[in-house]
């Protein structure tokens, strides 16, 4: 099936998503559905919810050459593009980064943020068997953003006051759209 990511103001956005549990055929065909709409919309990650579904699935597909070397290095044992099934973040380095962060949801809008440099998430993959791994980097970062999403939780709500009155103007225009 082909998917359209949805934008700020659609209301499956903020819903918490539901834990898949088992692995099935279908679940496989909604994670290639996902990828094919996050490299059409030329993005590194996508939750079930910025298509309209609420199932805990995430993917994320980060170009080598967008990674700093020395996170390269650390993250060469984890095969992109990366499927996560029912997600939990279970550490969070105290060491953290900034950057800018955009997404899908928000076209046109990007902030710095400050995320968790390292990550250790365990999940599901796709044959069913439940994994551990820790990532850094701009991985990481999107490790995080995804499972915010998952969560209900958007970029608009990590952002200080300061820049959500900088780019209201066009979180008003994406809601009115919505």
């Amino acid at each position: 099936m082909k998917y359209s990511v949805v934008t700020y103001g659609e209301d499956v956005l903020r819903q918490k998503a539901v834990e898949v549990g088992e692995i099935t055929d279908d679940i496989r065909k909604l994670a290639k559905d996902m990828l094919k709409c996050m490299y059409d919309a030329e993005g590194v990650g996508l939750a079930a919810e910025q298509i309209g579904r609420t199932e805990r699935i995430c993917v994320i597909d980060i170009p080598g050459e967008a990674e700093k070397k020395d996170c390269v290095e650390f993250n060469r044992p984890v095969a992109m593009p990366l499927v996560l099934v029912d997600p939990i973040i279970k550490e969070l380095s105290a060491k953290t980064q900034r950057g800018n962060e955009g997404c899908l949801s928000f076209p046109d809008i990007s902030v710095p943020l400050t995320r968790a440099n390292e990550v250790e998430v365990e999940y599901t993959d796709l044959e069913g068997a439940r994994r551990t791994i820790r990532v850094r980097g701009l991985l990481a970062r999107a490790v995080q953003h995804e499972c915010d999403h998952l969560d209900g939780v958007l970029l608009v709500d990590r952002m200080s006051p300061v820049q959500r009155l900088s780019v209201k103007g066009k979180l008003k225009r994406l809601a009115q759209n919505a």
